[in-house]
């Protein structure tokens, strides 16, 4: 016989006891199990009784990786990833060796403080009793030495299925090998392996006369969930009987054959089992196996000193084994987030529990996505979404549950913190992705114009603990988008006093103009203020620039009116022209939140208007007076032939005995040897008589003579005027 192999599922009843004479009666069917199987011998991880990778203490087939590359690999793993956070240094010290694990996708590598931290303590303590039921003490003592862990290891790989590494339906091979080393071997080494979905951690609340275990995160009421595997191994005879029981955790089992005969125990389904599991004498392609170390002396990578002071192992104080988990029904796809060594009073799935080693494992948790639905730029109104996406590591467990979304905004960045809860949206999908759409925002009026983001936020759920949160990294990449402000248009109107339109004003009246800015739905009424111009007088154009401000500016704009399309208007100072001609107004309207500025520049004739003025006749009569004097030499009639030599003066009175006031001083001509007779007349253009002025006037002429032999003469004429208009 080649390879002895059970797999016990949907068969009898069984309980640790009866392992072993079922065993032996399935010893023919195991012989025609197909040999496809393996776990030992797939190149990838040395199961050879020893740590090192260097060693091969078993000669069992060789592989790239032994537990010293988990520890160097756990040890500059951050802490903020379940890692020690040591640098390369510090691990190539304690692990004695510089390199990595050859692709692992877990890893789990925890050393206890010393011999007597951490053990099991009260009657709860048992693999079929939940986890929130356990307890435990620390630095007690009383725990029997071959029973005491000081370390406890365990990695992971996820391989592409082949003859030597099968996935069996799954197209990888899922591997897990795990183990640990004890402070004596003076007794059997009787070990179970728990790897749990959720992640454990130790508590300080009280239960059964110790301590608690804690869950983080989202997790099931009693931290174990199904599908938790647990492994029990027992080698005995230095090692050399090997068996190995695989159950996972299943609530559906009431007990020992209940309500199935695959229940091994409450909670416990019976999966695998081997009495055969010795990876130095298993067949090749076994489906999983285990050993301790088979002499004494054998190497410790890392500090390690057990019971006897040896910093090497004695015979039995190192234990390692490995499992194909995409061998066992539903199991290739799980992800374990803790793994926990345990030693026991026995293989018996009711043994009381003694001591623990407890570590992080592999990340069970998914990872978030968020794309918005338009990044924009979106004019106000335009509804926008974002969709976050939730991607597992476990692709028969979709994330369920609700993503909660946030809005920052506008002009805030990337939306790390903060912001307003606009929502949740439900998680739907399948093969392990499930998506969610938030509520729309900018809807209705819209939002201010700017730069919004969003952030999106998952509590996790059962399969996936870890809360997640995602607002597109710094930049906000794929989750922010941009609102634009919408174009408005402003029409101005000249108006008068009452607000009536008009297209011209006389001269000396006041106009006014009315700007009315019209937006659109998606803006709302448009709010601000406007500016007015006027330019003018100018004969053609418009008041496209410059001009004159008009007093009063700004004019706020009034409530407006919703429309359809929604507008507001806004009516200017009072003008008053000082010339007459042709005017324009401008109206500048600066904008708001959810508009863009406008002006009426260059709309035509509708902003201007002209400005004229009338003319009246009326009359007022006035007499322009002047008088001619005519001297002749003689008496009478009839004048002799002297010449006539002197001045001739011409003085203008008012009243009418030339004695009153001068209206027009002495106009005077003079002549010598003038024929007789001289005749002179005024040239008055200025000295008017008018109707509210003097009415009767006089000339005082007087002619001085030069001749002595001719003499003066004067004289004073009146003239009364009625003048009427």
């Amino acid at each position: 016989m080649t390879r002895i192999f059970a797999r016990l599922t949907g068969r009898g009843a069984v309980r640790w006891p009866l392992v072993m004479p079922l065993v032996a009666v399935l010893v023919i069917s195991l012989l025609i199990q197909s040999n496809v199987l393996a776990v030992h011998d797939t190149g990838i991880f040395q199961l050879d009784g020893d740590a090192s990778t260097s060693l091969n203490t078993a000669g069992t087939p060789t592989a790239l990786d032994d537990w010293d590359k988990v520890c160097y690999e756990q040890g500059v793993k951050p802490v903020a990833q379940g890692g020690d956070g040591l640098t390369a240094a510090q691990a190539t010290t304690r692990c004695s060796i510089s390199t990595p694990t050859s692709g692992a996708t877990a890893v789990s590598w925890t050393a206890e403080p010393n011999p007597n931290s951490s053990i099991f303590t009260g009657g709860g303590s048992k693999d079929p009793i939940d986890i929130n039921q356990w307890s435990w003490k620390d630095g007690a003592g009383g725990l029997p030495d071959k029973d005491n862990l000081e370390h406890g290891f365990s990695v992971r790989y996820s391989e592409t299925s082949s003859a030597t590494c099968p996935g069996g339906t799954n197209p990888t091979c899922e591997l897990i090998y795990f183990g640990s080393d004890r402070f004596d071997n003076s007794g059997d080494a009787q070990q179970g392996f728990w790897f749990l979905q959720n992640k454990i951690g130790l508590s300080n609340n009280k239960i059964g006369g110790g301590q608690g275990f804690a869950c983080t995160g989202v997790c099931t009421s009693g931290f174990h969930q199904n599908g938790d595997v647990l492994v029990i191994s027992d080698f005995s005879n230095g090692g050399g009987v090997s068996t190995i029981t695989v159950y996972t955790w299943d609530t559906s089992c009431t007990a020992a054959g209940k309500p199935a005969p695959y229940c091994g125990d409450t909670n416990l389904h019976l999966q695998e089992t081997s009495n055969a599991a010795n990876c130095a004498t298993a067949a090749t392609n076994d489906a999983f196996c285990g050993l301790v170390n088979p002499r004494n002396g054998v190497t410790v990578p890392w500090p390690y000193t057990d019971k006897s002071g040896n910093a090497t192992y004695l015979q039995g104080e190192f234990l390692e084994a490995g499992i194909n988990l995409s061998l066992l029904p539903g199991l290739a796809n799980e992800c374990f987030s803790s793994f926990l060594a345990e030693t026991r009073s026995s293989t018996s799935t009711t043994a009381v529990l003694k001591d623990f080693v407890l570590g992080t494992f592999g990340s069970c948790q998914a990872g978030m996505s968020t794309q918005v639905s338009n990044a924009g730029p979106v004019v106000p109104g335009t509804a926008v979404h974002d969709t976050a996406t939730v991607a597992g590591n476990q692709p028969t467990k979709t994330p369920s549950g609700t993503v909660t979304f946030f809005l920052c905004g506008p002009d805030t960045g990337a939306c790390s913190t903060g912001g307003t809860n606009i929502g949740t949206g439900t998680l739907s999908g399948s093969g392990g992705t499930a998506t969610a759409n938030s509520p729309d925002v900018d809807t209705g009026a819209g939002l201010t114009p700017g730069q919004y983001c969003f952030r999106a936020e998952w509590p996790g759920d059962t399969n996936y603990t870890t809360p997640l949160s995602e607002y597109g990294g710094a930049t906000g990449t794929n989750e922010c988008f941009s609102v634009a402000k919408v174009p408005s248009s402003t029409v101005t109107t000249p108006v008068d006093g009452s607000g009536t339109p008009t297209s011209a004003i006389q001269l000396g009246d006041s106009i006014y103009d009315k700007a009315v800015v019209t937006g659109s739905t998606a803006g709302g009424i448009p709010t601000g203020n406007v500016n007015f111009f006027i330019c003018g007088p100018i004969a053609t154009g418009t008041c496209t620039t410059g001009g004159t401000a008009v007093t009063g500016n700004p004019k706020t704009l009034d409530a407006g009116n919703a429309g359809p399309p929604p507008y507001a208007s806004a009516t200017s100072g009072a003008v008053t022209p000082a010339s007459v001609g042709r005017y324009c107004f401008r109206a500048e309207y600066g904008g708001d939140n959810h508009y863009t500025g406008s002006n009426d520049s260059g709309t035509g004739d509708s902003e201007c208007f002209t400005v004229s003025t009338t003319s009246a006749t009326s009359t007022a009569q006035d007499w322009l007076p002047n008088d001619t004097a005519t001297i002749h030499s003689g008496s009478g009639a009839t004048a002799d032939q002297t010449s006539l030599s002197g001045s001739l003066a011409f003085t203008l009175h008012a009243g009418s005995d030339c004695t009153g006031a001068v209206l027009r001083a002495a106009e005077t001509f003079t002549f010598t040897g003038a024929s007789s007779p001289v005749i002179r007349n005024t040239t008055n253009t200025a000295t008017k008589v008018t109707a509210t002025g003097e009415t009767k006037v006089s000339w005082e002429v007087v002619f001085t003579s030069s001749d002595p032999l001719v003499t003066g003469s004067s004289k004073c004429e009146t003239t009364t005027l009625t003048i009427t208009n």
